[in-house]
């Protein structure tokens, strides 16, 4: 599998904590892949690197052919690497469609009413269209952001807890429509809900202390000693 993205001896430091140390790691073009360590292992930082937030004291990365030092936040997401972050985000006194439709301006991409229905049907809005985004419940809330990313039509898309405070039933729903996703963009994810991750059941990357010490399967992962000492033995 050709990288559309190549991350190589990222480090980044805050003062006397260094959040990153030395990650390395490349991920395909239709690749799922979930990165997961307890608190503090720089997993949130590693994000905001690759969406361009934070800049790396160290290293490079070289997203679709060509490099991605010194672009500013907003070149990241047009090159095509969107994120979504923990808590959602949206217009609250817009409607959903509307929420959609800013988005969608907002990303230089054409699109047209069925464009839209078609997404919202997806993202199981479709009966919400009218309503007002601040009326939402949480798990349609996540839905509605996530949205406004594929809006975006991102090459990587790059998710922080996205089940945080879903059901068990949100959480498998979202979990069946990023399998779905990987049929046009790569997708990274972090979380802390392990069964949402055996859902996914994809390459899943560990970091701990800034770290990326494991790279495999999540059965491969799951299995593995180091692995359940430091993190999955605390779920």
């Amino acid at each position: 599998m050709s990288a559309l993205l190549a991350a190589s001896g990222l480090h980044k430091r805050f003062g006397g904590v260094m959040a990153t140390d030395d990650v390395s790691f490349t991920i395909g073009a239709r690749e799922l892949v979930c990165m997961i360590g307890p608190n503090g292992a720089g997993k949130s930082t590693l994000l905001n690197i690759l969406c361009g937030t934070v800049k790396p004291d160290q290293g490079e990365m070289i997203f679709d052919g060509a490099s991605l030092s010194g672009l500013a936040e907003y070149q990241f997401a047009r090159r095509g690497i969107l994120r979504k972050f923990q808590v959602p985000t949206v217009f609250p006194n817009m409607s959903v469609r509307q929420n959609l439709m800013v988005a969608g301006d907002a990303s230089r991409h054409s699109y047209t009413d069925t464009d839209t229905d078609i997404l919202l049907n997806r993202l199981a809005l479709s009966q919400s269209a009218s309503a007002l985004a601040g009326t939402l419940a949480h798990g349609d809330r996540q839905r509605l952001e996530l949205g406004l990313c594929l809006m975006g039509r991102p090459k990587l898309l790059l998710l922080d807890e996205p089940t945080a405070g879903l059901t068990s039933l949100e959480t498998a729903e979202i979990a069946r429509l990023l399998q779905e996703l990987t049929a046009t963009a790569a997708i990274i994810v972090i979380d802390h809900d392990m069964a949402f991750v055996r859902q996914l059941n994809c390459r899943t990357c560990v970091l701990h202390q800034g770290r990326l010490i494991r790279d495999g399967s999540f059965a491969e992962i799951e299995r593995d000693a180091v692995v359940r000492a430091i993190y999955l033995a605390k779920e």
